[in-house]
């Protein structure tokens, strides 16, 4: 084992560490085509339980992918995917869950794709709206999506991210199950760091 940590740390030694500095501006961030890194990225959602919790859940295979111009941060255009069958709510019921409140063996896809962003005037916060597409029901959903930050990993790759939050009523995509227990609004909460390509 102290071999093993001796070679990482002379390894680090030869890593370009002044390549880690990120920055919090936007006006840092290069144009060019993000692939979502799904080892650096959550979708969490927070539903009423029986009126006295926020029940949460997550989702464990995500996709996702965007194209940036930094002369028209407007015109950027998101897509991603959700393997609904992926929900765990941390019980050997998740995959039971899938199916009862998203219809999941039917519907094992959800998707979005973005339809307009509207920069704030920080430059760092705006909305993203899109059409959500899950259990076959498509609705428009707008996030409040905050930039977090751009910088280089050691090998060079220009990496960045992003939070997201919206509420959605499952009840708008056909999702019934247990209302008198469950509440009607998800609370969902996105961190994704996406990489260059």
């Amino acid at each position: 084992m102290r071999r093993f940590l001796l070679a990482l740390a002379a390894l680090g030694s030869f890593l370009p560490v002044a390549a880690l500095a990120a920055s919090a501006s936007p006006a840092d961030l290069p144009a060019g085509t993000f692939v979502l890194d799904r080892k650096h990225a959550s979708v969490i959602a927070k539903v009423m339980h029986m009126g006295v919790s926020l029940y949460t859940l997550r989702f464990d295979r995500v996709d996702a992918t965007f194209t940036y111009d930094p002369a028209h941060p407007e015109a950027s255009r998101v897509s991603a995917t959700i393997d609904t069958t992926s929900l765990d709510v941390g019980a050997d019921y998740s995959r039971r869950f899938a199916d009862e409140f998203l219809d999941a063996s039917k519907f094992p896809t959800a998707t979005f794709v973005s339809t307009a962003i509207q920069p704030g005037p920080d430059g760092r916060t705006g909305t993203m709206t899109g059409a959500l597409t899950l259990s076959g029901v498509t609705r428009p959903v707008t996030f409040n999506v905050t930039f977090v930050g751009v910088g280089q990993d050691p090998f060079g790759h220009t990496l960045t991210g992003f939070s997201a939050l919206t509420t959605i009523k499952r009840s708008d995509f056909g999702s019934n199950f247990l209302q008198n227990l469950v509440g009607d609004d998800v609370k969902i909460d996105i961190e994704a760091e996406f990489d260059r390509k």
